[in-house]
């Protein structure tokens, strides 16, 4: 992906398909962040979750993600935390610290699909998710550095036939668009380029 020169902004939402860009635009803006004081600090908040019920290829890709990031940002703590996400940014938000979350689709996958099968979901699974959400909206609201989220646009194509997935899209998106509305800054990826939905680049 071709670098853009960017000044992060206090908060901003990263949204795109798979393999848009997203994660390595996060991380430039991590290095941007590194880059501009020896007092700034970063984390990354993981939420994808490999254990025993996870299948080999999504093992694979966490490895990997894993080996990558350590090679590109050696100086970036990494938390992983599934479910506890507004928990873990109140606990290491500092205002010379960022806070990246990678990323909230896998987050609201763990919450409502949390033996990672895809059970007929009904509104109570989502009604479950919802306290969660309100937690994490409150500590952006309310967190003391800068914090980029990472997000799945998944709603750009048909619409699926199946209701589990036709509500989890639904769920992702109204997600993404109260992040969105808290958030300083939105970009959009695609094709490892970055466009500005709001705040500019």
């Amino acid at each position: 992906m071709r670098e853009s020169p960017a000044a992060l902004a206090r908060s901003e939402l990263i949204v795109g398909g798979q393999k848009s860009g997203k994660s390595h635009r996060a991380e430039y803006l991590a290095r941007q962040w590194l880059a501009q004081s020896s007092d700034h600090r970063v984390v990354f908040i993981v939420t994808a979750r490999a254990d025993a019920d996870a299948d080999d290829e999504m093992d694979a890709r966490i490895a990997r993600h894993r080996s990558d990031r350590a090679q590109r940002l050696p100086e970036a703590r990494v938390v992983e935390e599934p479910l506890e996400l507004s928990g873990a940014i109140r606990e290491h938000g500092e205002a010379k610290r960022l806070v990246v979350v990678d990323c909230l689709t896998l987050w609201l996958t763990n919450l409502v699909w949390p033996d990672h099968t895809v059970p007929s979901l009904e509104a109570p699974a989502l009604r479950d998710a919802a306290p969660a959400i309100a937690a994490l909206l409150g500590a952006l609201d309310h967190a003391p550095g800068p914090c980029v989220l990472v997000s799945n646009e998944i709603g750009m194509g048909v619409i699926p036939m199946g209701r589990p997935v036709r509500a989890f899209c639904d769920a992702l998106g109204l997600l993404n668009q109260q992040v969105a509305e808290r958030c300083e800054r939105v970009t959009l990826m695609a094709a490892g380029l970055p466009l500005s939905l709001k705040g500019g680049l």
